[in-house]
């Protein structure tokens, strides 16, 4: 099927190629002539290249958006919940991915550019100076999503925060052996600022004795496999892990080694998956807002192509959801010192039974006047 042009349309239309970039484009023309164009791109089945399209037009109610990656039901919250955000102000989305790759981070931003989409929203794992160059030379408006970014406009989650009352909780359940398993530094939101609360929640109580640490990637196979290797040299207290999605591979070796959570180790995640609600016992983690994420980057992002001002950093909260995979070890120990206060009660009680016992044998084997009545 032979593949038409503007121009093919233009010349069986017997018009100038100015007249259907205009007929395309909502221009005034006769509409005598626009039905001629309208008759020919019905049977030929004609549809505008749309960057082509985008090139004549001062806004293209398009906004492109980078994520690193689809499968993380984080992510997935948070771009449904933009998406239908913009489609309510008469924008649509363009969402390219990246597997956590920066080259294709960056040239993904390169190529939106080029289509001149109204606006950019980039979902960012790693901030660094190619990002800078691209915010320097864009006249496109380009928002950040996840990092902190002081060189342009950013939305974060309150990672330290979050972070802190993990480590916080975990200590005043009584968990004194932790294993936290991170994710890479680069990612400084995750990597640096929710470790960082963590570490600082835990030191908030001098019975933490140990702390090991675990740095790995945003890998659910390499999650399952560190936590293997840890298991085969020590069940510590609790696993604290940087991702919801590492508290689910973790919680996999947990039980193919024999091991109940949280009897014999306990378990917290952060990301608030929906799917954590279904493990049995629940998971214990931290539910970022992503939902209102989504609408708070949708609305900015309009305002700045709509020249407003608006805050260059937003602080976006939580929720803690305490489910059941954490023991309280504190109670436990009660549990053991009343036990214990049991124990000794019984052996007092048998003490005093074993006196009675050898009174009775001394009467029965000595004189006794009633004997024989």
């Amino acid at each position: 099927m032979k593949k038409y042009t503007m121009a093919d349309i233009a010349r069986e239309a017997g018009v100038a190629k100015s007249t259907v970039s205009r007929y395309f484009n909502q221009g005034y023309i006769k509409e005598e002539t626009r039905e001629k164009i309208r008759a020919v791109v019905e049977r030929t089945g004609f549809e505008p290249s749309a960057a082509a399209s985008n090139l004549k037009a001062k806004e293209t109610r398009m906004i492109g958006v980078v994520a690193p990656t689809m499968t993380s039901p984080s992510t997935g919250r948070l771009l449904n919940s933009m998406d239908n955000a913009l489609r309510q102000q008469g924008y649509a989305c363009l969402i390219l991915t990246t597997d956590h790759h920066l080259e294709r981070e960056i040239a993904a931003v390169e190529y939106l550019r080029s289509l001149r989409v109204d606006g950019i929203v980039l979902i960012a794992t790693n901030l660094n100076s190619q990002h800078q160059k691209l915010q320097k030379s864009s006249h496109v408006p380009f928002l950040v999503m996840g990092q902190r970014f002081p060189q342009g406009t950013s939305v974060i989650y309150d990672d330290y925060q979050a972070g802190l009352q993990v480590g916080e909780y975990a200590s005043e359940m009584g968990h004194k052996d932790i294993v936290y398993i991170s994710v890479n530094q680069s990612d400084y939101a995750i990597g640096q600022e929710r470790r960082r609360g963590v570490m600082d929640g835990l030191a908030h109580h001098t019975e933490v004795h140990n702390v090991q640490m675990k740095e790995i990637a945003f890998s659910y196979d390499q999650a399952r496999e560190t936590t293997r290797e840890i298991l085969k040299e020590h069940v510590p207290d609790l696993f604290i892990c940087a991702t919801d999605q590492i508290a689910l591979a973790c919680y996999k070796e947990v039980r193919e080694a024999g091991l109940r959570v949280p009897e014999d180790v306990s378990l917290i995640g952060f990301g608030g998956y929906d799917l954590s609600e279904l493990l049995s016992p629940s998971l214990t983690t931290i539910r970022f807002d992503c939902e209102g994420a989504g609408e708070v980057c949708a609305n900015t992002l309009i305002s700045m192509i709509h020249e407003k001002t608006v805050p260059t950093l937003q602080v976006l909260g939580f929720t803690f959801r305490k489910g059941g995979s954490v023991s309280d070890l504190n109670k436990s120990d009660d549990r053991f010192r009343k036990n214990e206060g049991i124990n000794e009660e019984t052996e007092g009680i048998k003490e005093e039974t074993e006196g009675i016992k050898e009174e009775t044998e001394e009467i029965e084997d000595g004189y006794c006047p009633f004997r024989g009545l």
